[in-house]
């Protein structure tokens, strides 16, 4: 990549993935149950997020951690074409298995793993200085505790370095307390593009009510920043400046696995804009990148940039 093109990086968690499905009941204890789906596969959402760009084409840098053992060496061959900087710890990779219910709903059981050694230090030491219009997006910091400790000074950095902050929050394991309210706000005010789902931007705002929710979240971001919020099926809205636009979304037929929708759409928004897509067509390209994702199951079957009409603009 050209020093002088803007560059898509991904911080965050990087982890496997055991995606199982469907379940229909619960079953008993001490018994065992076939499934007819299953795939192994990278995940995490940063992972998730590089393996949507790769999709559309693009040639992302993905920052986070593995652990030391034979599944950390599979889990490199599954990012292979993206420039990958992982920080190898003396800990066994995190897995996550996922349960796919009959009605859409997922059940997840996730080991502790790898992701809470990933430190400040190997992050900034490879987030070089970029170029004009570059994004940088970090995910799930309530999963990385190093990075949790000194996470405004990280964000702080990387807008130094030239960077657009993009961050998706996650969900708190410690749920939406006082103590996380406060400091996520202190981490809003360095965002350029603030990722939530309804639930999440509903649980920051303390507001069950979505659209006074969206305005009191926007009032904590600086002037410019784009707040996105993603609506599932529903598409996804954006409010920058006081100015709010809606993009309906598109339907996908036949959704077996639906995790990563979040991550998906996060990149391809983000995608968008370093096109210098207004914030419509952004919203659209999420929601086009999602809707082209979901339905692929294995989602190891989609080649590199066999995706890329989704960063195309339609009238």
């Amino acid at each position: 990549m050209s020093n002088d093109q803007p560059q898509f990086s991904i911080i965050g968690d990087v982890s496997v993935d055991l995606v199982l499905g469907t379940l229909s009941r619960w079953p008993e204890i001490g018994t065992e149950q076939l499934l007819p789906r299953s795939e192994l596969r990278a995940g995490g959402s940063a992972a998730n997020s590089a393996l949507a760009a790769r999709h559309l084409g693009l040639s992302p840098r993905l920052i986070g951690a593995i652990g030391d053992d034979d599944l950390a060496q599979w889990l490199l061959l599954q990012l292979a074409g993206i420039d990958v900087e992982l920080q190898r710890c003396a800990s066994d990779t995190t897995m996550s298995v996922g349960l796919l219910h009959a009605d859409g709903e997922r059940t997840f059981f996730t080991s502790c793993g790898h992701l809470q050694h990933l430190t400040p230090a190997f992050v900034l030491a490879h987030l070089p200085q970029a170029a004009a219009g570059s994004i940088a997006l970090f995910t799930a910091p309530f999963l990385l505790p190093n990075l949790r400790a000194q996470f405004c000074e990280l964000l702080v950095e990387a807008s130094a370095r030239g960077y657009q902050v993009a961050l998706d929050t996650g969900w708190p394991p410690e749920g939406w307390t006082s103590q996380v309210l406060e400091e996520v706000e202190g981490w809003l005010a360095h965002c350029d593009h603030l990722l939530l789902n309804e639930l999440e931007t509903m649980s920051i705002a303390g507001n069950q009510q979505l659209q006074p929710a969206v305005q009191q979240v926007a009032r904590l971001l600086k002037p410019g920043a784009h707040l996105i919020v993603k609506l599932g099926a529903a598409g996804a809205l954006g409010q920058v400046n006081g100015h709010s636009t809606r993009y309906t979304g598109i339907a996908a037929a036949d959704i077996f696995d639906t995790v990563g929708a979040g991550d998906s759409f996060n990149t391809g928004y983000l995608a968008a804009s370093l096109n210098h897509a207004n914030l419509h067509d952004a919203l659209a390209a999420g929601c086009r990148t999602a809707a082209a994702i979901l339905p692929r199951f294995p989602r190891k079957s989609i080649a590199a940039g066999e995706l890329s009409h989704c960063l195309q603009s339609y009238p």
